[in-house]
């Protein structure tokens, strides 16, 4: 009779078998270093290229305002015009002046006043007469005086006379050189007249449109009393802000991204003024990029994201971000090992559209699930995604 001990087990079980892996049909996807500009996100708002409060140059009466806001104005267009009544008067009285100090000296309307010789006026043609007389009867008694035909008295009177006469000579030119310059001042008047006259109508310094109006007709104004405000659309200027960590790779001639609010389509446009301090507040750095508006469809004002490309020819490691996995704070991937699909943490960085990437976690040449929903502990059947397919798509993006 046997033992139960000596009684041996089934020689089918085997104490470390494991059980059978299923197998799923996947694509994979090879991770590889791609094309992926240093970018740098930025917010800011759309300025006019030049924006201007054009103000009045004289005192007047509004007679009448020619623009209304929204109005589109080239350079050279009148914007307001004052009563020209009183400045007409005041040209007229200026232009009658002139012709009084002309005629003071002799000038003929039309003759250039350089032509006039002061000698030659009539005043000083009379003063030079008289002294002319008063040398000959000096030289006349100094010959008497000789033959003791006159008296010294006589002949003290008659030097006295001459030394007048040439006093009055010379007064006479200073008085003719002083109605000359009189003249210059009776023309410049004139011109200041003129100016004034023209200045009654205020016209447009630049093309752009009216943002605002601030006179209306029947209202007096003061000199430098504002009438309207310009702003030119065209370019316009984006006007952000980085943070001071990029401060030194900021430069002009860098690529922009624009996202404008309203308008669909992103806008390309480069760096063309960085401001040469940071903000101390802030702690930023101000950048400006012209934007292009030939045809004014955007408007100054508007909002707009940015994306500046600090390097264009920067790499990183890209997976499709389809293939991470997020679940309680932790973001994952199902990587490939010896055939196998296992879970695997990674540490993401920044999302461009359907491509993510990975800054730890992953290596180059690591194959992974395309779509980390469809993944869990099996042995792959590899459907490979093409790489270069996807360098292009990266690149387009």
């Amino acid at each position: 009779m046997g033992c139960a001990g000596d009684v041996a087990p089934p020689a089918s079980v085997a104490l470390d078998d494991k059980p059978e892996l299923a197998t799923i049909d996947v694509e994979t996807f090879e991770v590889g270093r791609q094309p992926w500009p240093s970018l740098v996100s930025s917010q800011g708002s759309l300025f006019g290229d030049e924006s201007s409060v054009i103000g009045a140059k004289v005192a007047g009466r509004v007679q009448k305002v020619h623009v209304e806001m929204g109005d589109y104005v080239q350079s050279g267009d009148s914007l307001m015009s004052l009563d020209h009544d009183e400045f007409q008067l005041l040209v007229e009285q200026a232009d009658a002046q002139l012709q009084q100090a002309r005629s003071a000296v002799g000038l003929s309307p039309g003759a250039d006043v350089e032509s006039l010789r002061p000698d030659n006026a009539p005043p000083v043609r009379q003063e030079l007469a008289l002294w002319e007389e008063a040398k000959n009867n000096l030289r006349r008694a100094t010959e008497l005086r000789k033959n003791n035909a006159i008296s010294q008295g006589d002949v003290d009177q008659a030097t006295a006379a001459e030394r007048v006469a040439a006093a009055r000579h010379a007064s006479a030119l200073n008085s003719v050189a002083e109605k000359i310059a009189l003249i210059g001042v009776r023309k410049a008047e004139l011109s200041l007249a003129q100016q004034r006259l023209k200045d009654a109508t205020i016209y447009s310094p630049m093309a752009g449109f009216v943002r605002q109006r601030f006179v209306a007709p029947g209202a007096y104004l003061s000199v430098g009393q504002p009438i309207v405000e310009l702003v030119r659309t065209d370019p316009l200027r984006y006007r952000g802000s980085v943070p001071e960590k990029y401060a030194q790779q900021l430069a002009i001639g860098q690529a922009v991204e624009l996202q404008i609010e309203s308008v669909p389509d992103p806008i390309t446009v480069h760096i063309t003024r960085v401001s040469p301090m940071l903000d101390q507040t802030s702690r930023a750095l101000t950048f400006e990029a012209e934007v292009e508006n030939p045809d004014h469809r955007i408007r100054a004002g508007l909002f707009a994201e940015a994306k500046v490309v600090l390097d264009s020819e920067a790499e990183a490691l890209v997976v499709p971000t389809s293939a991470i996995v997020e679940f309680a704070g932790t973001q994952k991937v199902w990587k490939v090992v010896d055939g196998v699909a296992q879970e695997m943490e990674v540490l993401t960085g920044e999302r461009r559209g359907a491509k993510r990437s990975i800054l730890t976690g992953l290596e180059t040449g690591d194959q992974i699930l395309v779509n980390g929903q469809k993944g869990k502990v099996a042995v792959v059947h590899n459907l490979q995604t093409s790489q270069a397919a996807d360098h292009a798509e990266v690149a387009k993006e």
